[in-house]
């Protein structure tokens, strides 16, 4: 069994880069990329318990903020969940982690972010 606590200090500026544009685009109300910047710090940080789930946390109010039940309701148990698969290695890689995914489908990592991930290893 893998575990994993500790994010790699080479992931870090990645991982917040994608906040950070994030928070920028939510700010002009580009939801859209707003979203694709969540999905993109989703896949970075989904190995790392804290990363993981802190990314659901924001997942789960940007939720609220669009009025999108589904997705409130879809991040409550990934939420729960998702920081101890992570904590045990036992994620499905390149997972997006929307409601609009199933929460154990592995996915095609993008390109840049795959350079990114192996890096780090």
């Amino acid at each position: 069994m893998k575990v994993n606590m500790r994010f790699p200090e080479s992931l870090r500026p990645y991982y917040r880069k994608e906040l950070e544009d994030y928070y920028a685009n939510l700010k002009s109300y580009n939801f859209p990329v707003a979203w694709r910047h969540l999905e993109r710090a989703h896949i970075i940080g989904q190995a790392y318990p804290y990363q993981h789930s802190y990314v659901h946390w924001i997942m789960l109010k940007f939720g609220f903020r669009i009025k999108n039940y589904k997705e409130v309701i879809g991040q409550i148990p990934r939420l729960l969940v998702g920081g101890v698969k992570s904590f045990v290695g036992k994620i499905p890689a390149g997972n997006t982690g929307g409601a609009n995914v199933p929460p154990l489908k592995a996915m095609e990592i993008p390109e840049d972010l795959k350079l990114i991930l192996e890096k780090a290893k």
